[in-house]
């Protein structure tokens, strides 16, 4: 939590990247599931329309996803455009890049 000049309380935001996304989706993560399904007061989750759409684009048939988290995470997590972050620009999602993220998302957390 910080506190600014106006003394006004602004909360932290954690931002998620496409494979802690996809760990939500996927069930892999009881720290990420917790965040998004029990929001927090103190804390704002964000990310970018990219890294959801390489999340969602990563997850396979046979994969267990709960549509029910894809809207709990459109109804917790503000999600800006990629067009408004200087530096990045839209990737094509490829084969490559499901297969990292998919090694990040079933990896166990410690």
């Amino acid at each position: 939590m910080i506190i600014n000049n106006e003394n006004k309380i602004e909360k932290q935001k954690l931002y998620l990247k496409a494979g802690a996304i996809l760990k939500y989706f996927l069930g892999t993560s009881d720290k990420i599931d917790t965040l998004v399904m029990c929001r927090s007061n103190e804390i704002d989750l964000v990310t970018t329309d990219q890294d959801l759409y390489e999340a969602l684009g990563s997850i396979k048939d046979y994969d267990n996803f709960n549509q029910r988290k894809l809207v709990k995470f459109l109804e917790v997590v503000e999600i800006g455009s990629l067009k408004r972050v200087k530096g990045k620009e839209r990737t094509i999602l490829t084969h490559k890049r499901v297969e990292e993220l998919r090694k990040i998302a079933l990896k166990k957390d410690d």
